[in-house]
């Protein structure tokens, strides 16, 4: 969506790039898709493919505790207990995999455990009895001060912040793969290739700054600009249960980010 940015863990501004379609049968096993499965039998291996999920879909749920007007305190503690909950209980077992969205889940599962759960789990961590997952509270607060928009609810704040937490996990899987590749200098003098539009990239101070000629950085820019695109739409894949529902994920995240 043209105009939008999304805020890194190093304060990096990337929005998404327009996705070209990618056939669905890429991506015809998820990671949301296999937790629902594994989940109907309370397996290990759905419990780390859950918490693995947790990890990075966290904070759109912090948001969306804070935004109720709740304290960073308790939206802290509400937040943990909910993830230690969610895995305790094994809620995934009960997931429509034809059409579950892993955002859709979890915030369903948010508000109830908000109206039902809270005392109960009050109880199960006095008593040491709850797995928590481990969160980066440290930047909860930073990202939440944010400038807030006109008419912002609880529920559109959450599906903001789950586009940007989206968007900062395919980043950081994109500038991952540059470095395993020994390229973190060329993905470093690319990023701003991800935003803007393509009159404004100023390819010949790029080259002069990366020892290439003016076509080479084209072309690495071009490389890095698709990679992101398919990342994106990976990404987006996994926290489906159906795949087909791609390109609607991708109309309302980017509908949340306007």
């Amino acid at each position: 969506m043209a105009g939008t940015t999304q805020t890194t863990g190093d304060s990096n501004t990337v929005p998404p790039v327009s996705a070209a379609p990618v056939p669905g049968e890429a991506f015809v096993t998820t990671r949301w898709s296999a937790v629902a499965a594994a989940g109907q039998d309370d397996s290990p291996r759905a419990h780390v493919a859950l918490e693995n999920l947790c990890q990075t879909y966290w904070y759109p749920l912090y948001a969306y505790v804070r935004r109720t007007g709740k304290s960073p305190e308790d939206a802290k503690d509400l937040t943990q207990a909910f993830f230690a909950v969610l895995l305790a209980h094994n809620s995934i077992a009960k997931v429509d995999r034809e059409r579950g969205r892993f955002r859709s889940f979890l915030l369903a599962a948010l508000k109830n455990f908000l109206v039902n759960e809270w005392e109960k789990s009050r109880a199960l961590k006095r008593g040491g009895a709850m797995h928590f997952v481990p969160l980066q509270f440290d930047t909860a607060e930073t990202r939440y001060a944010q400038p807030i928009a006109p008419g912002d609810t609880p529920d559109r704040a959450f599906d903001r912040q789950w586009a940007l937490a989206l968007l900062d996990a395919v980043l950081n899987r994109l500038r991952q793969e540059y470095s395993k590749a020994g390229k973190d200098h060329l993905f470093a003098g690319l990023k701003e290739t991800l935003s803007g539009g393509r009159s404004d990239i100023p390819y010949r101070d790029m080259a002069s700054r990366l020892g290439m000629s003016e076509g080479a950085v084209k072309v690495a820019a071009h490389r890095l600009r698709h990679r992101y695109r398919d990342l994106l739409r990976e990404e987006i894949a996994s926290t489906l249960a159906d795949t087909g529902d791609v390109e609607a994920e991708l109309r309302e995240l980017f509908a949340a980010l306007g």
